[in-house]
């Protein structure tokens, strides 16, 4: 993903997303780099030019959290953020295990299976689509695959016309993403993401590399189905518990409103192939029907 360390990669982007006079600095004449000096984020945060330099190039292992409170108020990182901060400076043993289980509870999945009227699914931490009941598949049937989010808005061409606020979507998309790598920026599901999204996608790969940090939360979101039409919905995403790496994220609509009503529509047609399927006569092998 990089030629350089993760916190150090992090950092050098959030210095150069900034200008002097968003810190309170001034700026005299042209400056040969973008954002911020090191020399400036380290007397901001009140260590040396050599400790900060040496924190962005990967070469101090143990800033203590003192240090990188400074430094973050320095970047002016919100607290998701100076999260992420924090969890790029922990070793390897100090991380949680088997981060990337795929594995989604029977329970879980029988939860979702009993919510006929609201769109379930459950997400992995490169946003790979684990489970999903049949009214999520059915608002998703408009794409080739409903496999993963990040795909499906920034490669599969059914992407810009389904999500209204296309640039909205993207950029939560890779924002999730990352914070998703700094629990675990030796994932190599994550690293094979990024990988092929950034292959595929210049828009992914430049806004991969601004290093934002937002994970799911609870917002609306402006929808198009190729059958249904516009749909307003809002969403909940909640930590599995037995497997924090996992999101299940629920869509609502508004009771008796237009996108409920849309809903509805979904689930009957979703519904229409299993009721074919069933009232079909069954055939034996040698073609007589029973």
């Amino acid at each position: 993903m990089s030629n350089g360390t993760p916190l150090g990669d992090f950092l050098r982007a959030r210095r150069e997303a900034l200008k002097p006079h968003d810190v309170g600095l001034p700026e005299h004449g042209r400056r040969r780099v973008p954002g911020l000096r090191r020399e400036e984020v380290a007397l901001l945060a009140g260590v040396s030019s050599d400790y900060y330099i040496r924190l962005e190039q990967g070469r101090e292992n143990s800033p203590s959290p003192q240090v990188l409170d400074a430094v973050a108020q320095a970047l002016k990182l919100d607290a998701e953020a100076t999260d992420h901060l924090n969890r790029l400076c922990l070793t390897a043993s100090q991380r949680p295990r088997d981060w990337g289980e795929t594995d989604v509870s029977g329970q879980l999945l029988q939860l979702m299976d009993g919510w006929d009227h609201t769109p379930a699914f459950v997400l992995g931490p490169a946003l790979d689509i684990l489970a999903g009941n049949s009214l999520a598949t059915a608002l998703h049937s408009g794409f080739e695959k409903f496999d993963n989010l990040a795909r499906m808005v920034f490669v599969d061409p059914a992407g810009r016309e389904f999500y209204q606020e296309w640039e909205r979507a993207a950029h939560s998309c890779v924002a999730e993403i990352r914070a998703a790598y700094g629990h675990d920026p030796e994932s190599a599901r994550i690293a094979e993401v990024v990988a092929e999204l950034s292959g595929q996608s210049e828009e992914f790969a430049e806004i991969w590399q601004l290093h934002n940090v937002k994970s799911k939360s609870q917002e609306g979101k402006h929808l198009k189905h190729p059958q249904v039409g516009d749909l307003h919905i809002k969403f909940a995403a909640f930590t599995v518990n037995g497997a924090p790496h996992q999101q299940l994220v629920v869509y609502q609509a508004e009771p008796a409103g237009p996108t409920a009503a849309a809903f509805e529509t979904l689930r009957a047609l979703a519904a229409q192939p299993r009721q074919a399927q069933a009232a079909a006569p069954v055939t034996d092998l040698a073609g007589d029907e029973r």
